[in-house]
């Protein structure tokens, strides 16, 4: 697996870990081996030389993690923080596959699939051999799935309609791993030793409210994120949004020796703004491998949000509503900074955030914030 990192201030790019996974494709069926060791048989229509397909995976983990840590929790009183910020997120911004799902399937037709193989790996590198016969593939390739409660592998018996689905719900659980897709058209051809590199890159991603207290009671504030994706369809690298977005609920860290608390979401991506995506069913993902791939220009429309809820000594409740105008893409931790205010009221100095304030909030019925 190898690591990236992109550091969007010096534009510096590290590379800090290798490692793969060898997959071993044969074309020998176990039938025609035992049918052409039979002593006196016909062996016109034996094979007589074994040719191998090579299957090279590799976890490519491109993001901005320790650049957005470094850059945003910097103050002296930040560091515990920032250590427990990291610790949490040791799952998600990861080159360690736990699981892995193979899938290939056929080229013609409904695009059925062929051949299914999963594997629990817990390791970083890992080799076996598939027998199947040499033909055009779709290759998918899921990582890290099964160990998440939140997102699901469904409909993959067709590789078009293979899509990773989030659960259902008003509001619900952030994303506890990090996951990983791959996709990649493969021709096997007979009789030469072919070898194929598919990479996965990472398809969720994370956002971080960190709130100074100013002396003010922080004990009972709830935090929320939405205006995510809900599915990703893998073969396409297209996600899919619906309305109401879900409100994701967010893991609150331990605060800081100064009193910061933060909290943090891992959910898919924010959709990018309707400039440089004018379909508004969905948006493909463009964060891969280029030199600045978390760099994004603020546009006029919110993007994703933090719900705020902030309990007041009278029994009320203060709704903050942080509206993102920048995109939240795979692979990428944005953290936001605040401060709290008179009657719960949320401030902030990011010009790229809109604050809208209801004091006295009622939820009216429509999801439970848990206050």
């Amino acid at each position: 697996m190898t690591f990236h990192i992109y550091n969007n201030k010096k534009n510096i790019r590290f590379s800090v870990l290798s490692t793969a996974i060898h997959v071993v494709v044969c074309s020998l069926f176990i039938a025609n081996i035992v049918a052409c060791s039979t002593i006196d048989d016909d062996l016109s229509d034996c094979p007589t030389t074994t040719q191998e397909a090579t299957l090279d995976y590799e976890l490519r983990l491109v993001t901005n993690m320790t650049t957005e840590v470094q850059t945003q929790l910097t103050a002296q009183t930040d560091i515990s923080l920032a250590a427990s910020l990291t610790t949490y997120l040791s799952n998600i911004f990861t080159d360690y596959a736990k699981d892995v799902n193979l899938s290939f399937y056929d080229t013609q037709g409904d695009s059925t699939r062929l051949h299914h193989d999963r594997h629990v790996m817990n390791a970083s590198e890992h080799s076996y051999t598939l027998y199947i016969p040499r033909q055009k593939y779709m290759h998918l390739a899921v990582a890290n799935v099964e160990g998440d409660p939140v997102v699901h592998l469904e409909n993959s018996d067709n590789c078009h309609s293979a899509v990773l689905q989030q659960i259902a719900g008003d509001t619900i659980d952030s994303h506890n791993t990090g996951i990983f897709t791959a996709r990649q058209l493969m021709e096997m051809i007979e009789g030469v030793d072919q070898t194929f590199n598919v990479k996965l890159y990472m398809a969720n991603c994370s956002a971080v409210l960190v709130v100074d207290p100013n002396g003010h009671d922080t004990s009972g504030m709830r935090v929320f994120t939405t205006g995510f994706a809900t599915a990703f369809h893998i073969a396409d690298s297209v996600y899919e949004y619906t309305t109401p977005s879900p409100m994701i609920r967010t893991k609150r860290l331990a605060p800081d020796e100064n009193g910061c608390v933060g909290f943090c979401s891992v959910n898919f991506p924010s959709r990018e703004p309707s400039a440089t995506t004018p379909a508004p069913a969905g948006t493909t993902r463009t964060v891969i491998e280029t030199t600045e791939p978390f760099i994004a220009q603020p546009g006029d429309e919110v993007l994703w949000e933090f719900h705020v809820f902030v309990p007041q000594p009278d029994g009320s409740i203060t709704k903050n509503v942080l509206g993102i105008k920048e995109p939240l893409r795979a692979g990428q931790l944005k953290i936001v900074r605040c401060k709290l205010g008179e009657k719960g009221v949320v401030e902030t100095s990011d010009h790229t955030v809109a604050i809208s304030v209801v004091l006295n909030w009622n939820s009216g019925g429509n999801y439970e914030p848990e206050l």
